[in-house]
């Protein structure tokens, strides 16, 4: 199975006839239609049903269609990331970073490691928990950053640091001139919280269990907005040291009667094959931890 080939024949699918498929490809109408059927020979069978609304699919050609798209994204990229290799244009390392894992280490990581390897260019994609999965199995991710479990048959997860969770308020907030606080000061106090945090029902459930209710009085799936609100004094948002900005307009605290952390890790796909600049930058990302400048 030849590359043109298959580039001929995702061409039949998006414009449903041969003649403007060649056209497409810049090739005459009769070596395209010499290719596809030297592909259908190849594999057993007609991939595509002449009618008066043009050509269609199979179900031999539907059944190959998604592994013939992933063979040519795939080469391409390969292509692209060879054609850097060669000409020294920069070793491409492509992150996916969950929602709610803080940036700020992440980006120290990667200004520490390009200092010492400027060859290496960085990707960094933030997106949700599934998108990342779908992203290290198609191959557009190296690895994700999460603090999410994944099955351990598809994912190897290598732990990069735990994080405690700290209170965050405005720097002219009442609380500022404290180093920590007590969570039952908090009750009644305006909470803000990110839409699907794991720490807002870590919250409810901590409250509950000494007779006590925390209301969140605004929801985001923006952390930039809910520190906004609370840069406006509109309340307090509790989240992990590296999500917090270095700021003088903020100030954060240690929480007194709680200790509440979580794991991050970086996953890779077991089925793709490791590369070593990644290796040297989740070892960087581990083994770094940047101060909180923003702490009171």
């Amino acid at each position: 199975m030849e590359m043109h080939q298959i580039r001929y024949f995702l061409a039949v699918v998006e414009y449903r006839n041969f003649t403007h498929a060649a056209q497409a490809m810049n090739v005459s109408q009769p070596s395209l239609t010499t290719s596809i059927r030297k592909l259908e020979d190849r594999l057993g069978g007609r991939l595509f049903l002449r009618d008066r609304a043009g050509n269609s699919l199979t179900p031999l050609g539907a059944v190959i269609l998604p592994y013939l798209k992933e063979v040519l994204q795939q080469t391409q990229k390969a292509m692209v990331d060879a054609k850097r290799y060669v000409h020294h244009e920069g070793i491409p390392i492509n992150v996916g970073v969950s929602e709610g894992i803080g940036l700020v280490r992440i980006a120290d990581a990667v200004t520490r490691h390009q200092a010492r390897a400027p060859e290496i260019d960085f990707e960094i994609i933030v997106d949700k928990q599934n998108a990342l999965l779908d992203g290290l199995r198609e191959g557009r991710f190296d690895i994700a950053i999460t603090s999410a479990d994944a099955a351990s048959d598809l994912y190897r997860a290598e732990p990069l640091y735990r994080e405690t969770y700290r209170v965050v308020v405005s720097a002219t907030h009442p609380l500022s001139q404290r180093e920590s606080v007590n969570l039952h000061v908090l009750v009644g106090s305006e909470a803000l919280a990110r839409v699907e945090s794991d720490m807002r029902e870590v919250l409810f459930s901590f409250c509950a269990d000494r007779g006590n209710t925390m209301s969140f009085t605004h929801r985001s799936n923006r952390v930039e907005w809910i520190l906004e609100l609370v840069r406006l004094e509109r309340g307090f948002v509790i989240l992990p040291e590296t999500a917090i900005p270095r700021s003088k307009e903020f100030t954060s605290l240690t929480i007194e009667d709680a200790d509440f952390e979580r794991q991050v890790v970086a996953l890779r796909y077991l089925y793709h094959t490791a590369r070593p600049e990644i290796r040297g930058f989740t070892q960087e990302l581990a083994r770094h931890k940047p101060a909180l400048e923003n702490a009171a």
